[in-house]
């Protein structure tokens, strides 16, 4: 009997029958004959000619293994079998040579060159000279026992290796994943492991210099930073000190970014900040059209806090007052409409301003007696006080969909154990500020989100604009919001509810504990989902089949790996096919695939910009925080679709709303290219290396 063999790192595991049947099930499928049985017949004869060959080779390696597959292929002749499963033979040694190329050694854990290019770049270990000291396992496993080790704190005699194994498990199966500087910095000396913070500006030299000061040590340590500008003068006010003249917000927030380049958040990631102005600060328009010089502010993203006030004063084409912040005199009176159609045409422009809907946001506000809201962090996804940071991470819904059902159990066990993961990071962080660990600990907020929907749709069959993926979306996140409050009261009885608890929307509602303050969050999920390889946060795909710039000069086709699946059992995939989908992104034109695969498998263009609205809509009803969600446009939309989008995010109980215009910047993570380039040089979409999805120019900090 066969009972070890040798893999190619060396490590000598268990024989498995099962893993031959799957390897020559999927050559099956390649040629249209996807028949389990045929595949399990042919394992077997492959295991008994192992078995003959035992004494010249009693430990076989992978190798030896393949090429008896490979023969049997041949002997039974199925040719046609066995040069599809030397051709994934050959795919998969490229793979393999490609990961080390970029710096990530074997390992067990199978992802994709640019999933391993991205973790050699940011966020595997390094040594003095650079070069990568650990494999992501073994990332994951410090990441595991660093957060583990929590429990600790709580229960003496807690099992924590039992705990170690859980965190670890769910993280190597990509079922999910926490922040960045989580997986960054977990187990190491910086021990900073909270995504973003929210720092308050005050209308001084010291304490705004005070609080880019607290920028550069956040950023410093992985985090991005979000900041209200409203407490600043405005510009041509009195400084009376000095006697002098008031520079404004606009030109202080020049300080803030030209800090955040030349820090770049420790060199691992690119500086992230998020800026705000309230809709009655008198330099509104100097925010509201600071974008204009396309290099100005680079590392902001900009919103509006936009209140009910405004909002109404829009609609009935009225004037609103501006306030000065340092004393409350009104500075003047301007046209609501004349401000909205201005940030409308802004945002087309240039993609900010975005929309923070700040009364909406401090309506939910689960801790009203404590602060009020100001600001969110760089994605918008997190209204916060000052000086609170967030601790999100994202269940991978792909995982859960199992024939073409969702596994509910599965969910289930996934949410529980995220929400007691997130809940100890609080505890295992080393934050960069005294201010902040106070209010980490005294909220305790946790933001547990979602990736993968988009690709949840796709195995249910479901087209992302329709009433049933509206229907899914909503049901799936209002299960994952009751099993994480239900995994907080849990916790919160075991270790009691966070400090802030009187008092609190948790207090009136009629709980009598809460461990978190709040517990979902919709997130941009950016290159965590590379990592996962799935689709980002609640977005819709961006493109069926595209290149992948995985290193300069060099890129790769990447394929839904949903729609390839489906291709081949329908019998219409051809490696032609996938390259000529990779020149438009997009199937909707292609006649050789069947309408109803047409119309399921819908990217982020195909859809009418209303549906996005409407998906981010109908996650906000079951998230605490906000949902991070980018309407993306094509070069065609009108002026009039971006305030369309402005106004059905408000009526449909958005917190905050982006859009953004294909084209609308000269420098952006995905190029489509102009039709008549397309046809004359027949290239492909290119995607960056850190693009997954959501803004096609911007850069997602988590």
């Amino acid at each position: 009997m066969v009972a070890k063999v040798r893999k190619r790192d060396g490590r000598i595991v268990n024989f498995e029958m099962q893993k031959i049947a799957n390897a020559i099930h999927k050559a099956l499928n390649a040629v249209g004959q996807p028949d389990g049985t045929l595949a399990s017949s042919l394992a077997e004869k492959v295991t008994n000619k192992l078995e003959r060959k035992a004494k010249e080779m009693p430990i076989p390696e992978v190798e030896q293994i393949q090429d008896l597959v490979e023969q049997v292929l041949i002997e039974e002749n199925l040719a046609e079998v066995a040069k599809a499963y030397i051709l994934y033979r050959q795919m998969r040694a490229s793979v393999r040579a490609a990961r080390e190329f970029v710096g990530v050694p074997l390992n067990d854990i199978k992802v994709s060159v640019n999933a391993a290019k991205v973790l050699s770049q940011r966020y595997l270990q390094k040594d003095d000279e650079g070069n990568v000291i650990e494999t992501p396992s073994q990332m994951f496993r410090r990441v595991a026992v660093t957060v583990a080790s929590a429990d600790k704190l709580y229960n003496p005699e807690a099992d924590i290796k039992a705990l170690e194994e859980e965190f670890y498990h769910l993280m190597v199966n990509f079922e999910f994943l926490p922040n960045s500087p989580t997986l960054m910095n977990a187990g190491t000396s910086i021990g900073q492991l909270a995504a973003c913070f929210v720092i308050p500006v005050g209308d001084s030299i010291p304490e705004i210099f005070d609080s880019l000061k607290h920028m550069a040590i956040i950023h410093q340590t992985g985090g991005g930073t979000g900041f209200s500008f409203s407490r600043l003068r405005p510009k041509g006010d009195v400084v009376k000190s000095t006697k002098g003249i008031a520079s404004g917000p606009v030109s202080f927030m020049r300080i803030f970014d030209t800090a955040t380049d030349v820090i770049k958040q420790g060199g691992r990631r690119r500086g992230a900040n998020m800026g705000i102005l309230r809709d009655d600060h008198p330099d509104i328009i100097d925010f509201v059209t600071a974008k204009k010089r396309e290099d100005f502010l680079a590392n902001f993203n900009l919103s509006v806090a936009v209140s009910d006030k405004f909002i109404k004063a829009v609609k009935e084409d009225g004037d609103f007052e501006l306030i000065n912040p340092r004393d409350g005199s009104v500075a003047g009176k301007l046209s609501a409409k004349y401000l909205f159609d201005l940030m409308v045409a802004m945002a087309w422009t240039t993609g900010d301003p975005g929309l923070f809907f700040i009364d909406r946001a401090n309506e939910a506000n689960p801790t009203p007696e404590i602060g009020m809201f100001e600001s969110t962090n760089p994605c918008g996804e997190v209204p916060l006080l000052p000086y609170e940071p967030c601790n999100l991470g994202s269940i991978n819904l792909h995982k859960v969909v199992e024939d073409r059902k969702i596994n509910w159990d599965k969910l289930r066990k996934i949410t529980q154990l995220s929400t007691h993961f997130l809940d100890n990071v609080i505890d295992a962080c080393k934050y960069p500020l005294p201010q902040i660990d106070f209010m980490a600990k005294a909220n305790r907020k946790i933001g547990l989100g979602v990736m993968g929907f988009a690709q949840m749709l796709l195995e249910l069959g479901i087209p992302y604009d329709s009433e049933e993926a509206l229907k899914v979306g909503e049901e799936v996140m209002r299960f994952i919001y009751d099993e994480a409050i239900k995994t907080s009261v849990k916790l919160a009885e075991e270790r009691g509810s966070f400090p802030n608890f009187k008092g609190s929307k948790w207090d009136k509602a009629g709980y009598t504990k809460m461990r978190n303050a709040t517990v979902t969050t919709v997130a941009p999920t950016g290159t965590i989902s590379i990592i996962a390889g799935t689709s980002s946060g609640i977005e819709p795909l961006f493109a069926i089949a595209y290149a992948r710039e995985v290193m300069e000069g060099t890129t790769l086709l990447e394929t839904d790996p949903v729609f390839e699946k489906v291709a081949k059992e329908r019998g219409f995939y051809t490696p032609e096919l996938m390259m000529e989908i990779s020149k438009q992104g997009t199937i909707q034109e292609f006649e050789e695939i069947p309408d109803d695969v047409k119309r399921v498998f819908v990217t982020s263009f195909d859809i009418a910009p209303e549906w996005h609205v409407r998906m981010q809509a109908v996650f906000q009803k079951y998230v605490d925080n906000a949902v991070s969600k980018t309407v993306n446009l094509p070069a065609s939309a009108t002026l009039d679709d971006v305030r369309k989008i402005f106004l059905l995010a408000y009526e449909l109980g958005c917190k905050g709303i982006t859009v953004y215009r294909y084209g609308s910047k000269k420098e952006q993570v995905l190029y489509i290219g102009r039709p008549e380039e397309n046809k004359i040089l027949k290239q492909p979409i290119t995607a960056s290396s850190e693009y997954s999805g959501g803004c096609a120019w911007g850069y997602c900090p988590l």
